[in-house]
């Protein structure tokens, strides 16, 4: 018997708005527990007091349905008294926070003070929320990505991306990896036992490249089935500084730049329609490259990308077979 799309095990690695909007669709294809997550935390960080995980929210809002439609992160119909209370107090407010997201922090830090993982806060906060797919934190610990920058020096990621508008040029990047940095161990079991790796159209700099600074579970990608979806097109991301980064260290921003940096794993790539004119007539070797409609604007969008992500994965399996 031939396996069903909603059947496979799928593992997505995400983080930022656009991940989190193919990690949605997978979410409605798949069956209910079938998706796992692993969710990039370099942008993590304290603001007053606070162990906030902008990536982990914005995918368990997402999933949960509860997200701001317009924005893609934080939550819906939401309130800003505190920021604003905050800021008549002269308070620093380049990190705004409304007031139901800060009971999310409030309650997330209570927890990791008490002693629990960020993965089983995780885990708590997708079961009050009635999130079925299992979503995991890169890692337990912090590993933070920090941006080396011409004008004003290294930086935390929020530092750079939400305090100055991500103008600073950039010289490199920090991927910082304290001992004890390691994948959640339920995590790495999920990918074991999956059928799939996805890598959503997210930041490949800043969103995936964490998650792949991990000598575990880059040697498991090397034996697993993993589709790629470019987040960049016609030289452009829809969101954020992924082209502006590339540029400003010495990358073209092109989807081919996207595939490079996972080639050495990578058994299919899928770009975007209006990319099609550079793909003619190109050979890729051991990966298989696809187009699609990659611009995802509605639920319906979303889940039309995820089937088409899912099918070329079981056309690939099932030729293994023959």
């Amino acid at each position: 018997m031939s396996l069903e799309l909603e059947d496979l095990k799928v593992v997505a690695l995400a983080g930022g708005v656009g991940g989190a909007k193919l990690v949605l669709g997978l979410d409605r294809v798949l069956k209910p527990g079938n998706l796992s997550v692993i969710v990039n935390t370099g942008d993590d960080f304290e603001h007053f007091g606070l162990s906030i995980s902008p990536d982990l929210d914005t995918i368990c809002y997402t999933l949960a349905g509860i997200v701001d439609p317009i924005k893609g992160w934080g939550l819906a119909d939401e309130t800003y008294q505190v920021s604003e209370h905050l800021k008549s107090l002269h308070s620093p407010t380049w990190f705004t926070l409304g007031d139901k997201d800060i009971a999310t922090h409030l309650e997330r830090t209570r927890l990791l003070r008490e002693g629990w993982s960020l993965s089983q806060v995780t885990r708590h906060f997708c079961q009050l929320w009635g999130v079925h797919s299992w979503v995991f934190p890169m890692s337990d610990t912090p590993a933070r990505t920090l941006v080396n920058t011409k004008e004003k020096g290294l930086m935390s990621f929020q530092e750079y991306f939400v305090k100055h508008q991500f103008q600073p040029e950039v010289l490199s990047l920090v991927y910082e990896r304290p001992d004890g940095t390691r994948v959640p161990e339920a995590a790495l079991k999920a990918l074991e036992t999956c059928d799939l790796v996805v890598i959503s159209p997210s930041n490949p700099l800043l969103s995936i490249a964490p998650i792949l600074n991990n000598k575990d579970l880059r040697n498991l990608l090397e034996s697993k089935l993993v589709i790629a979806v470019s987040p960049i097109i016609q030289g452009q991301a829809l969101k954020g500084p992924a082209a502006k980064l590339y540029k400003e260290l010495g990358f073209e921003p092109h989807a081919k730049t996207v595939l490079a940096a996972y080639e050495t794993f990578l058994d299919a790539f899928i770009y975007d329609v209006l990319d099609a004119p550079d793909f003619e007539n190109e050979v890729f070797k051991d990966i298989i490259i696809h187009k699609a409609q990659t611009i995802m604007k509605s639920e319906s969008d979303k889940i039309a990308l995820a089937r088409t992500v899912l099918e070329l994965g079981l056309q690939i399996m099932e030729k293994a077979l023959r």
